[in-house]
């Protein structure tokens, strides 16, 4: 009887050491498992930290690309206004100075214009012959014929055509004031304004003036 106990008893034993070394052992491996868990989601987590690390930085660089582009665009239109206010200047200068050369040519045409109609009228004045009287012959037959070829010759000989004058009418050009037109002719400036009826100083470009009264 006594036996059969001790049998029992090592036999509880012994389930008890291998119930408790089973148990253990599944502890062991269910903490290696654990482990190797912890460690995987440790290694991906500073994984993702790295590839948040590096997304930041480019994130920075592209800020600061984007700011210097922004910068440089403003330069750029900076730079465009300017050249197109230059442009519109230059424009504006080609603009006057075509309005001045076209003004400039007008008033030149008109000036040659007129000198031609006075050289006319001179060319006119000059073709009538100067009437004059023969001589009387002299005396002697020798001397009557010279005096008479002399009272032919004076006869046929054209007149001098008469001195014109330089210019009856002037055409303002650029740059020309009523103050250098009257000295340029020798004629005051209130003369001037009286034979053209101004009421002041002022003169246009291409405007005819008198300056000497027909």
């Amino acid at each position: 009887m006594q036996k059969g106990e001790q049998l029992v008893g090592e036999r509880a034993r012994k389930i008890m050491s291998l119930g408790i070394l089973l148990c253990g052992g599944w502890l062991v491996s269910g903490c290696v498992v654990l482990e190797e868990k912890y460690n995987a989601e440790k290694a991906r987590s500073l994984n993702f930290q790295r590839l948040l690390a590096q997304e930041e930085k480019r994130t920075a660089e592209l800020d600061s690309e984007i700011r210097h582009t922004k910068a440089e665009l403003a330069e750029f239109e900076a730079r465009n206004r300017e050249l197109s206010a230059q442009v519109q200047m230059a424009r504006e200068q080609m603009a006057r100075l075509q309005e001045e050369t076209e003004a400039i040519r007008e008033a030149t045409v008109l000036e040659r214009k007129a000198l031609e109609d006075m050289q006319r009228k001179g060319q006119v004045a000059s073709t009538k012959p100067k009437i004059t009287e023969l001589p009387k012959a002299a005396s002697g037959g020798r001397s009557g014929s010279n005096l008479s070829e002399k009272g032919m010759a004076a006869v046929t000989e054209p007149a001098p055509p008469p001195k014109i004058a330089a210019g009856t009418v002037h055409v303002v050009k650029a740059g020309e004031t009523l103050f250098s037109i009257g000295r340029r002719y020798g004629v005051e400036v209130d003369k001037l304004k009286k034979l053209n009826k101004l009421p002041d100083d002022i003169v246009e470009i291409g405007q005819k003036l008198l300056v000497r009264a027909e």
